[in-house]
């Protein structure tokens, strides 16, 4: 019997012969796959959060300096000839992190709301353009949809484990950036202005959550357009998770510190990137050996 696939329909994870002689860049979107993106985007924003807000660099600095590290994160990214887990999760990672400086620096300001402890300055530079979650969130709404629209006019596959061009890539990675810069806000927003607060807003992200992959069971729903709304939704759900670890106990955080929660996020990603690389090897020398495998002699 075959194992079910977490919202793989969409041709991200297949077992068939013809996925495993495709030059795979990606990796396959399992259990697993899903638990490492909540990790990795948790830690975006607990480590964004200590940048900007823990070390007082601010949210301009900051952004500047970890979209840097993303093109870097990226370049190496794009020249692998196949998939590395720690390659393709450390450009997640930078992706989540930048995405949190820059959702920041979009909706906040200067404000007492956002500045504590009557600081009236966060770092160098301008403290945010005060557009506010709503507004912000369209703005990257109105982006999203014009990558996937030009991603979809240069006739180029939406089949995740086909893509393997430069051109592919750059279009699945833009796509990533705004999507996690998005989630940010999202989670924000629910975290700081809706009323649910930390633990809330996680649980409301987690059965919406649920109920994307009840979807997968009905065959008129693009499985293609379910990833996406759960590749962004587990954003918020880390950005939540996130502040739930770091913001003080009066707010209904656990008071953790970003130091501290970033660090314990960092080993546990390390530790499932490393998981994942031995079983991309192991999965790479099986069909290896197959291969070189004497054919059996026939009785006569």
């Amino acid at each position: 019997m075959e194992k079910p696939e977490v919202l793989t329909d969409l041709g991200v994870a297949s077992t068939s012969s013809t996925t495993k002689s495709v030059m795979k860049k990606l990796p396959e979107v399992t259990l697993a796959f899903w638990i490492m993106k909540i990790a990795a985007t948790t830690l975006g924003e607990t480590a964004g959060d200590l940048f900007a807000q823990t070390l007082k660099l601010g949210y301009f600095l900051t952004t500047i300096a970890l979209f840097l590290v993303f093109v870097v994160t990226l370049v190496i990214q794009l020249r692998s000839s196949h998939y590395n887990p720690f390659f393709y999760w450390t450009v997640i990672l930078s992706t989540s992190m930048a995405g949190t400086t820059m959702s920041d620096f979009m909706n906040r300001d200067a404000s007492a709301k956002y500045l504590s402890n009557g600081a009236t300055k966060l770092g160098w530079g301008p403290q945010g353009l005060g557009l506010g979650y709503p507004a912000g969130a369209a703005i990257l709404v109105s982006i999203l949809l014009a990558i996937f629209l030009v991603w979809k006019l240069s006739g180029m596959t939406f089949q995740i484990r086909d893509i393997v061009t430069f051109r592919g890539e750059a279009l699945f990675w833009s796509a990533i950036l705004v999507s996690n810069t998005l989630g940010t806000s999202m989670g924000d927003f629910l975290s700081d202005s809706s009323g649910l607060g930390y633990a809330g807003g996680a649980l409301l992200v987690t059965g919406v959550l649920a109920v994307l992959a009840a979807l997968m069971k009905v065959p008129a729903v693009s499985n293609v357009l379910l990833f996406w709304f759960a590749f962004v939704l587990t954003r918020p759900l880390g950005a939540t998770a996130g502040d739930f670890l770091t913001k003080p106990v009066a707010k209904g955080g656990l008071d953790l510190g970003t130091a501290g929660s970033s660090a314990v996020l960092l080993a546990v990603l390390f530790g499932l990137m490393a998981y994942a690389q031995v079983r991309e090897r192991r999965t790479a020398v099986r069909p290896a050996e197959e291969e070189e495998a004497p054919a059996p002699r026939q009785a006569g």
